[in-house]
């Protein structure tokens, strides 16, 4: 038996050294990566959680049913039969994919007629789709910028703009979240005549808040800017039938470009780029992630194009949404919850500490509701939260259910008193 044991720990120690020698610089680098591990032993990792169904306002996930409110299908319309049959139906027509880019053999009808449509209902001269709405932001910035140019963002942007920005060789700068006068002092040292773009999200996806775009377009018209708007999370929220913030502030005339995502309202996959003709003329021909990525697919395409479709003919999605967002939103406030500057169906309910964060979320879970925990790089350190978001095909007693479980949770961790 001491004989069996020492024969073990010798070919353990064999094998440790073995796999150590044979081990790269690169392997060596993240071996003592083991920040995920950490969570994992504690029992409230909160990541990869496998859905077995539909995505709605009650999946099946780890055995259970639970309330999803981390998602951003904001009109509730991704598990939509209507949409379904639409994705199908260009499946049958065109098959599985395209093969290649929009540049070469890649351009179906299909993506041209939603580029079209998309620009209307933006009120734009003209659209590009792209594959991913994050490479539309990696893309259009680094095309955009040249190095006499100046890029200025916000500093809660979305990473997609910051990967952006880092692509480009234009000069770099980010103002204080929604601060117009740190935003006016950057503006005041940079050259009349030299390109400015300010880059801002029209809805903030971790806070709920809204870029302030009106103050923005008088500094743009004050120091000689440009501005482009991320509607990932404006898009069939905010405006005359979803068209988002620009709309929603009566500023669409005034914003140069505008992105928009189709994972979100638009119940699909990918994203797009709207502006002028020569604008757009000019991103279709220079934009590597557009020319150099597989154009996106046809059952991707045919769902955003329902989506959009019933988006316009169906305005009352819109009303629901904001229904059950107002509802939520009081019942939150009178509960005591901190929940910040939130003007939109993205709640964020702060709790301030990393570890009590994925604690609260994985007790949730448990107890039957789905929320995301935001920790950094997604927030600053002492900013934590648990992401909790509305679908227009929430029902008020869906959240009257959430409200009463996160209370207790969060009275349990002392977050709430």
């Amino acid at each position: 038996m001491l004989l069996r044991i020492k024969e073990n720990v010798y070919l353990c120690i064999r094998n440790c050294i073995t796999k150590h020698i044979l081990m790269g610089q690169l392997q060596k680098k993240f071996e003592s990566y083991r920040v995920p591990q950490r969570f994992m032993e504690m029992g409230v990792y909160p990541y990869f959680r496998e859905i077995t169904g539909k995505q709605g306002t009650e999946v099946s996930m780890g055995g259970h049913k639970v309330l999803m409110f981390g998602s951003n299908a904001y009109t509730g319309l991704v598990g939509d039969n209507r949409i379904c049959e639409a994705a199908k139906a260009a499946i049958d027509k065109y098959g599985t994919g395209c093969a290649g880019s929009r540049f070469l053999n890649g351009t179906l009808d299909i993506h041209v007629k939603l580029e079209k449509d998309l620009a209307e209902f933006v009120h734009k001269d003209d659209a590009l789709c792209f594959s991913t709405g994050f490479s539309v932001n990696a893309g259009v910035i680094a095309a955009v910028g040249g190095r006499e140019d100046y890029i200025i963002c916000d500093d809660r942007d979305h990473a997609s703009i910051v990967d952006g920005r880092r692509l480009s060789f234009a000069k770099q700068l980010k103002y204080r979240h929604n601060d117009m006068e740190d935003l006016e002092k950057i503006l005041k040292g940079l050259p009349h005549d030299a390109i400015k773009l300010i880059i801002v999200d029209g809805v903030f996806s971790m806070e709920g808040d809204l870029a302030k775009l009106p103050e923005i377009v008088e500094l743009k018209h004050k120091y000689n800017c440009s501005i482009m708007v991320d509607e990932a999370h404006g898009l069939g929220v905010f405006g005359d039938h979803g068209r988002g913030v620009c709309d929603h502030f009566g500023l669409t005339d005034e914003v140069d470009l505008i992105m928009g995502t189709f994972s979100k309202s638009l119940a699909s996959i990918g994203g797009f780029i709207a502006g002028d003709w020569d604008t757009i003329n000019y991103l279709r021909h220079t934009t590597r992630t557009y020319i150099f990525s597989a154009s996106n697919t046809p059952a991707a395409t045919a769902a955003a194009q329902k989506a959009l479709d019933i988006l316009k003919t169906e305005p009352e999605i819109i009303t629901k949404l904001w229904d059950v967002t107002n509802y939520a939103l009081k019942r939150f406030k009178d509960e005591g919850f901190e929940i910040g500057d939130t003007e939109s169906p993205i709640i964020p309910l702060y709790i301030r500490d990393a570890d009590k964060t994925f604690l609260i979320t994985s007790l949730a879970f448990k107890r039957g509701v789905f929320i995301n925990p935001v920790v950094p790089p997604a927030c600053a350190p002492q900013d934590t939260l648990v992401r909790y978001a509305l679908m227009a095909t929430h029902t008020k007693e869906q959240v009257d259910r959430s409200v009463e479980i996160l209370k207790g949770i969060f009275k349990e961790q002392g977050v709430l008193k």
